[in-house]
């Protein structure tokens, strides 16, 4: 008699001893047999609250049935695993928990402490990455304070991949002192004020690499499919410190999440562009498109206007200028995008300020008010609108301002230019939410700058005390 069990077959004699072996094959078999989840699905995670998000993982029964049991309802939720992967979309209520899930199949897995409330994906670059213990302003106290068991954190592991990977590193954790030091600051601030403001657990993913360049954010194809781009991404200086090839951490560190619900994105990043500024005028706002359309989710994306630095390299200091301009230019351009600016609270020495509670706050605001609806908030800093001539002055005008307000004695960082586009350093007056430019040198002027060098620190705000934008009139 013959048996067939995993392609081989076995012949039986009559003593039964081969019997024997296929029994602990069989065994052998059955002790492998295993189901396992990605690493963002487990213990102390935050799910989106008023959502339909989707589980998902793998089983060694390639047609098994799974079935999903959660404590916040009485349903049961059943799904086939194809070729031994699954996936399975279930509601979720109004923030709230903790709570437990039920996975079952031929095993048992119990996800334990889940939150509902809001998540929301941290990318970006150093300044982004970097931690309270890397360098933060009253870094003692603010560590001992963080306590805040409803905020919960997921640090993703760096990685780079040629191909698009199905699960990353990284493990969910309370919010304490021994956990936010080693965390993303910005981020830390960002959720904290979240969590203070609306009373409702917080999610953050830090998937960031201090150095990084845009587009290795951004699908290979993406960039390879745009020419512009395409010659951009070749120029980008290579560095053994971090990835510059296009797609490598987008792979790796974003593909893996695109399953997992989002309320939004918060992103800083843009000084490792700075040497191919031009393109960031088109990779930036992509970024945002291609980031949308895999998560199939038009989510708020609210991005840092990165801070004044004296870069050593710099041959024009005006190179983080041009990708300022293009971060306003995508604020304006781009739906659903808020800016926090900075060029208040840099440091020209140090390319890491160690003021990351207001960049958190800062992008908190726009949250606070364009996501969640929450009303009377200031939210943005002056935007410049438009501009008139009259003679040899210049009147601007800006938007989100109803009164324009200086902390210095004489307004610093405009310039004025002609038809000549050499730019003189310009004298300036605040005219109620308007700013009247002038300079001798420039009788019958066409151009305004505001802020536009590397290493310039305006003086302009709003009534709140938030900072005006730098911005140029040109398109020189």
């Amino acid at each position: 008699m013959k048996a067939f069990s995993s392609n081989v077959i076995f012949d039986f004699n009559r003593s039964g001893k081969p019997l024997a072996f296929v029994s602990l094959l069989l065994i052998s078999l059955s002790v492998n047999a295993k189901i396992w989840l990605p690493s963002i699905l487990s213990d102390h995670m935050v799910l989106q609250q008023n959502s339909n998000v989707t589980l998902w993982g793998w089983t060694t029964q390639t047609a098994e049935t799974i079935s999903i049991s959660t404590s916040w309802s009485d349903s049961v939720y059943t799904t086939k695993a194809y070729q031994g992967k699954w996936a399975l979309s279930i509601p979720t209520p109004e923030a709230g928990g903790p709570f437990n899930i039920s996975i079952k199949g031929h095993e048992t897995i119990t996800l334990k402490d889940i939150l509902i409330g809001e998540v929301w994906f941290c990318s970006g670059q150093s300044n982004m990455e970097w931690s309270p213990l890397k360098g933060l302003d009253n870094a003692e106290n603010e560590i001992k304070a963080a306590d805040y068991p409803k905020i919960r954190f997921f640090s993703v592991r760096k990685k780079k991949a040629e191909y698009k990977q199905d699960d990353a590193e990284g493990l969910w954790e309370l919010c304490t002192p021994e956990t936010m030091k080693d965390f993303s600051s910005v981020a830390y601030f960002f959720g904290r004020e979240l969590n203070t403001k609306l009373d409702i657990p917080i999610g953050l993913i830090n998937s960031s690499w201090g150095g990084t360049p845009v587009e290795v954010w951004m699908e290979k194809q993406t960039v390879a499919s745009n020419s512009d781009l395409k010659k951009a991404a070749q120029q980008i200086k290579d560095y053994v410190w971090w990835p510059n090839d296009p797609g490598v951490t987008y792979n790796s560190m974003v593909y893996p999440f695109l399953n997992f619900t989002i309320a939004g994105t918060i992103w800083y990043q843009g000084e490792s562009n700075r040497d191919i500024a031009d393109s960031y005028y088109k990779s930036f706002p992509l970024l945002i498109e291609t980031w949308r359309d895999a998560w199939k989710k038009d989510f708020p994306f609210y991005f840092v206007q990165i801070a004044p630095f004296k870069y050593g390299d710099s041959k024009t200091n005006r190179e983080a200028a041009f990708v300022r301009d293009a971060q306003l230019n995508t604020l304006k351009t781009v739906s659903n995008t808020g800016m926090a600016v900075t060029n208040d609270i840099g440091d020209l020495t140090n390319i890491h300020p160690t003021n990351k509670q207001d960049v958190g706050k800062r992008l908190a605001l726009w949250a606070l008010a364009k996501t969640y609806g929450v009303k009377g908030i200031d939210y943005s800093g002056p935007l410049y609108s438009d501009y008139e001539i009259y003679g040899n002055k210049i009147l601007v005008s800006f938007d989100h301002v109803e009164k324009l307000m200086t902390k210095q004695r004489h307004i610093s960082c405009f310039e004025i230019a002609g038809e000549d586009k050499v730019f003189y350093p310009a004298k300036a007056k605040i005219k109620g939410n308007k700013v009247q430019v002038w300079a001798k040198e420039v009788p019958n002027p066409v151009a305004v700058r505001f802020g536009f060098t590397n290493e310039a620190l305006p003086s302009l705000f709003d009534e709140s005390g938030l900072p005006a934008s730098a911005f140029r009139t040109d398109n020189w």
